[in-house]
């Protein structure tokens, strides 16, 4: 049986899957050549991540299609619902990716808190004729220890998200509607630390938070979590991080607060219009920006294709 692996697979995830006696293909096809690629080719499964999307129209022209499986956590690029009403096996990774995100978002703490990602930017074009300028424009930075983090969403991970900020001398609050009470492990070197949180309310994260970080879907009808009435229940000087999906955070909403200074910075790793984002996002001076890849590293691409050849071996054998 063959698999496309569209947008890749970790070649651990492919050998397993060649082992399982599945045929394994890694070209990238196109998306206005993939339902004549699939059709083709015989293929009987299609993996994907973020680049591909699986909508009704290919569900409907690929009849052999058995099944459609996304590398990482959100599904927005898969028609699921439907896909399975056709008998379609549709498969995902949540757990495997939760790590290398939480140490992502973590980065963008420690760099808008102390502007590392616009000293990058400045530094080498500026530091030989504006060293002094620079040293003051970037003298006021604030340290995480003591400061409260609000994590709005706290599955695999908003927990994980958690444990880091604990670690680092945090106060963390959490909202989730489907979260009752989640017991954080710490771990620092051989002794665990067992800390319980209880979720609390939107406007408690917004009111009391000095970092926000987003963990959660758009709400229905695509419409953003994150609006004008949002921001103007947070701390002035409040710091923000997107790393769930874009337009969580109303893009336009969020220029606006940054530019008043409600905002003092914001981290975006996903975007409405991906591939192709707005560009006064990415040159905007108080927004740390990446290109999706909260879930791009080795361990987790690993843990992904593991994952996805377990279960496709799973359910065709």
């Amino acid at each position: 049986m063959k698999i496309l692996a569209n947008d890749g697979i970790a070649p651990i995830g492919k050998k397993n899957l060649e082992t399982g006696n599945f045929e394994v293909i890694t070209d990238f096809v196109p998306q206005d050549e993939l339902i004549k690629s699939i059709n083709d080719n015989n293929y009987v499964g299609l993996l994907v991540r973020s680049a591909t999307t699986v909508r009704k129209d290919l569900i409907d022209a690929c009849p052999d299609l058995k099944l459609i499986g996304r590398g990482g956590v959100g599904m927005d690029n898969i028609d699921v619902e439907y896909a399975r009403s056709k008998g379609i096996q549709v498969i995902n990774t949540p757990a495997a990716s939760s790590q290398s995100v939480a140490e992502k978002v973590m980065a963008h703490l420690f760099s808008m808190s102390r502007s590392l990602y616009d000293a990058h930017r400045r530094m080498p074009g500026e530091g030989h004729t504006e060293f002094k300028a620079l040293k003051k424009r970037y003298g006021k930075g604030i340290e995480l220890r003591g400061k409260t983090i609000g994590i709005v969403g706290f599955g695999r991970i908003g927990q994980k998200v958690a444990k880091y900020a604990l670690g680092c001398g945090m106060k963390v609050i959490a909202f989730d509607p489907y979260v009752k009470e989640a017991l954080i492990i710490v771990e620092v070197a051989e002794f665990k630390v067992n800390v319980t949180i209880k979720p609390v309310s939107l406007d408690e994260i917004l009111a009391n938070s000095d970092f926000i970080t987003m963990h959660v879907p758009m709400l229905e009808g695509g419409k953003a979590v994150i609006t004008k009435a949002e921001f103007s229940k947070m701390k002035d000087g409040v710091i923000i991080v997107n790393a769930a999906r874009g337009g969580v955070i109303d893009e336009q909403d969020l220029i606006d607060n940054l530019d008043n200074g409600k905002v003092a910075h914001a981290a975006l790793d996903v975007f409405v219009n991906e591939p192709n984002p707005r560009e006064d996002l990415l040159t905007h001076p108080k927004i740390s920006a990446t290109p999706h890849i909260g879930a791009a590293t080795v361990e987790a691409q690993d843990r992904i294709g593991e994952e996805l050849a377990e279960q496709i071996i799973t359910y065709f054998k």
